[in-house]
């Protein structure tokens, strides 16, 4: 089953975030209990070509690749398609003229204008009718846009109207910084939560698919009863800090006097 269709029965889905640009990390953080795995090209490591090896290793664990863009890198995202990704993030979509764009990026025609060439995308999907793959992709694959900004969020309702596009995805750093008008850096600031919330319903509203970038996985909770069902927690370097010193515990913890 697509990471589209998961996210169109409701399902929770949590994804791993990876900076790192080497396959075999990809690999390794892709063999964790995530639903997918989402390669960073924003503020991550990961390049065309990481993105290329990246997305082979995170299928062959059986999971769904995510490509998060650079701000404004439209063509990346066709490119990240045809390399096999089932889902592209991206950043700072701030008008409806950027969320057109990046619609058009990411869907065949008559919705978008994505050029044909799925050369590794189709096998590594395991697909071999091309005429089945046009007729399902743009289905099969999500466009999130991000809303990190006050402009975004003035433009929601249009942004959400935008045919082509399949969710929104908040960036809370960000969007804490643009609430406090540059004040503060706080992912879980309270004075933005009513602004979030409202994000995820009129998503819902829309029939779109409402997603949330999760520092703080204590949060997780109260962000799927506002309507959130797609999660991307941490990141490699996270991971690394939390399961070290459990296993360092246990190990100290084994040795008597």
């Amino acid at each position: 089953m697509s990471l589209a269709a998961r996210l169109r029965t409701g399902e929770s889905v949590f994804s791993a975030w990876s900076l790192i640009p080497d396959s075999q990390t990809v690999e390794l953080v892709a063999g964790l209990d995530f639903g997918a795995v989402t390669l960073d090209m924003q503020h991550g490591g990961h390049h065309e070509d990481s993105v290329l090896r990246g997305v082979g290793a995170v299928r062959l664990k059986g999971k769904h690749p995510v490509v998060r863009i650079p701000v404004g890198r439209f063509d990346m995202a066709s490119r990240a398609l045809d390399m096999g990704a089932e889902t592209v993030i991206a950043p700072m979509v701030n008008s409806v003229e950027d969320a057109r764009a990046f619609a058009a990026a990411m869907k065949y025609p008559p919705v978008g204008l994505r050029s044909w060439g799925p050369s590794f995308a189709m096998p590594r999907a395991g697909a071999s009718d091309a005429q089945s793959w046009l007729a399902n992709e743009n289905a099969n694959t999500v466009a999130f846009a991000m809303i990190e900004t006050r402009q975004a969020l003035a433009a929601l309702d249009d942004i959400l109207a935008v045919d082509g596009i399949d969710g929104v995805l908040v960036g809370p750093s960000d969007f804490s910084i643009a609430w406090s008008n540059g004040a503060t850096m706080d992912p879980a600031l309270e004075d933005m939560m009513p602004a979030i919330a409202s994000i995820a319903q009129k998503a819902r509203a829309a029939g779109k698919h409402a997603a949330i970038y999760v520092v703080d996985p204590l949060l997780v909770g109260r962000f799927h009863a506002m309507g959130y069902r797609f999660f991307a927690l941490g990141s490699e370097g996270a991971y690394m800090t939390d399961g070290a010193p459990a296993m360092l515990a246990a190990t100290r913890g084994s040795i008597k006097g």
